[in-house]
């Protein structure tokens, strides 16, 4: 079918949710060519749902080849956990979890408030200020390396590396970023063999548990938790700041109540989602979503942003509500691939924005909101800058 509206390309990233709601109304299993390649959308909520907890999904590209040189052809040698299909998910997965818990991440809330406080004293008191150079991206680049273990005079370039593979750039740019990410990382692990810490790499290394992460492995999980608790936790503080920005009304709600932080946190992750759509799936078999088929074979990609602004699923999806009742949003995936970092996104997200709020009573766009340019992929989106005046 065509579509009207332009889609991931152009005007489309500075607005998209217009033409995802043509897609829910009229294409729900919509084919487009991305790069060469025939790639089927889903964007309607229950098909997006139902297509993260379906088996006959897979992240295992042989299922491109035809069947007679798939089982021929080996197994891709990526060892990050969310290009993993079980049993090889589930191992990494269950290593993992036992030290990236929901208890350690709310752990950390009290060093996310004091950095919080520290940024946001070490701000310019007048003029104009890029909040997210500023602020949204410094936070999570701090505690992640915390986290992880990452050297303070380290963590410019580790920033740097991580924005490149997740901005929509060239093909051997990001392949030379993630190249030194992959050295740095590995180089760090044999430093914290002989000399660990309490941070989150010693941790994995140190796993009493006889089936261990190899060190490729150590490697892959440490990217991937950088990568995802650095970008898309700046995209969440970026993008919930300019939904309180342009939402007055809300922006005195949480002034007036602070204890609204968590819900509004939970709707900016369903309003404007910082994850726009998942990586690749591949389907194993033909299958079918709201009478739509998809071939067996077959690119799949699931649009999270576009089944978070589903009404059939969120009554008056279009506004930004802090009273929802409804719950399930899918900024943070679901199923075997639901996210590990959640709780420490919600932290940030909630200590960010309140200290900022709280502190900056004058806190003001300081250019029109449809001048802002936004940085994406196929995969995030989120603001390129956040100008902002902190009124007198």
């Amino acid at each position: 079918m065509t579509v009207t509206h332009e889609l991931f390309t152009g005007g489309f990233w500075r607005d998209p949710y217009p033409a995802y709601t043509e897609l829910r109304d009229a294409a729900p299993v919509y084919r487009t060519e991305q790069a060469g390649t025939t790639v089927w959308v889903l964007s309607r909520y229950v098909d997006v749902r139902a297509a993260l907890a379906d088996p006959r999904l897979s992240k295992d590209a042989r299922y491109l080849l035809p069947p007679e040189q798939r089982a021929a052809t080996a197994s891709p040698s990526v060892e990050m956990m969310v290009l993993m299909d079980p049993p090889d998910h589930t191992r990494l997965r269950r290593l993992v979890s036992r030290v990236f818990t929901a208890r350690r991440m709310e752990g950390l809330r009290p060093r996310v408030r004091q950095l919080s406080h520290e940024l946001v004293d070490a701000l310019p008191r007048t003029g104009r200020v890029d909040i997210l150079r500023e602020y949204a991206f410094l936070l999570p680049v701090l505690v992640i390396c915390e986290l992880l273990g990452v050297p303070a005079e380290d963590r410019d370039d580790f920033a740097a590396w991580s924005n490149v593979v997740v901005d929509d750039s060239t093909r051997d740019e990001s392949m030379e970023a993630m190249g030194k990410l992959q050295v740095y990382l590995s180089e760090l692990i044999e430093a914290k063999r002989t000399q660990p810490d309490d941070a989150l790499i010693s941790a994995l290394i140190s796993d009493s548990d006889e089936d261990k992460l190899s060190r490729s492995e150590l490697v892959a999980m440490s990217v991937m938790l950088l990568i995802a608790g650095h970008e898309t936790t700046i995209n969440l503080i970026g993008n919930g700041l300019l939904a309180l920005l342009t939402h007055p009304e809300q922006l005195a709600q949480v002034r007036e109540n602070p204890d609204l932080m968590p819900a509004a946190v939970e709707e900016f992750l369903r309003w404007d989602s910082p994850v726009h759509s998942l990586s690749t799936f591949y389907t194993t078999e033909d299958v079918e979503y709201s009478g739509g088929r998809i071939p067996g074979g077959s690119v799949v990609r699931l649009s999270l942003a576009a089944a978070n602004r589903d009404p059939d699923r969120f009554p008056d999806a279009e506004e930004l509500r802090f009273d929802r009742v409804e719950s399930g949003h899918l900024a943070f995936s679901h199923g075997l691939h639901y996210c590990l970092g959640a709780q420490l996104a919600r932290v940030e997200g909630q200590e960010a924005i309140q200290t900022l709020i709280a502190a900056k009573p004058g806190l003001a766009l300081a250019v029109p909101s449809d001048e802002l340019i936004y940085r994406h992929s196929q995969v995030v989106r989120g603001l390129k800058e956040l100008p902002v005046t902190f009124g007198t």
